[in-house]
């Protein structure tokens, strides 16, 4: 397996809502290489942020991939408009879905990657054998669902688990890890097998945002 680079995704739930454009043109500004976007839709997750009209405003003002997080019941409802309005990387939770498969097949026949998401209390097990159908899977560190909590020791295995299968059935996509990754801890999630960090709060909230950036990229000039 090639070694792969380390890719910050800042998640914009950590932007200001009144200006998520100038949220956007600030990651750019600082270094991030996605665009992370949440969305939630108060019933798989108790929160509600954005759907697809903020996905395509969001397609206008940037050339930076948009990496779309699906927290919601049935994505299979709405993952070819929210690959219309202009995501890259769209994943979602596999235990919100009636039909993974299907709904991997249906992000992929739109000509955009595809994953699954799974939050800490989710087994990875029963859909390792979906792992080849996807261009990602990513692992909460956290509860999904709101942003500013603390990493969860525990998932920094589940992050290792996934990575072993992965090299086992000789498939070589990337681990992304989502919630409380910061500067102190994101080189215990990169060792585990991570190479896409999403950051939100240890971003925006940074008193140097780009030398955050570098830091979880893991590059110290």
């Amino acid at each position: 397996m090639t070694k792969r680079e380390i890719i910050v995704a800042p998640s914009i739930l950590s932007g200001d809502f009144a200006n998520m454009g100038h949220s956007v043109k600030q990651l750019e500004e600082w270094g991030g290489d996605y665009v992370h976007c949440d969305v939630m839709d108060g019933v798989y997750v108790n929160n509600i942020t954005f759907g697809m009209p903020m996905i395509a405003a969001l397609r206008k003002i940037t050339d930076k991939t948009l990496d779309v997080h699906l927290m919601i019941t049935e994505p299979e409802k709405y993952v070819e408009k929210f690959a219309d309005a202009g995501s890259d990387i769209i994943t979602f939770h596999p235990d919100a879905s009636k039909d993974a498969k299907g709904t991997l097949a249906k992000i992929k026949l739109k000509g955009k990657k595809c994953g699954l998401v799974f939050n800490p209390d989710v087994p990875i097990e029963p859909y390792k054998d979906l792992f080849s159908e996807c261009d990602v899977v990513m692992i909460m560190t956290v509860y999904a669902g709101k942003g500013g909590q603390s990493l969860i020791p525990r998932c920094i295995d589940r992050i290792r688990e996934v990575k072993n299968i992965l090299d086992e059935m000789g498939i070589d996509i990337p681990v992304e890890a989502d919630g409380g990754i910061g500067e102190n801890n994101v080189k215990e999630v990169t060792d585990a097998g991570a190479t896409v960090i999403v950051a939100g709060s240890s971003v925006y909230k940074s008193a140097n945002p780009s030398l955050t950036i570098r830091k979880l990229k893991g590059v110290t000039k």
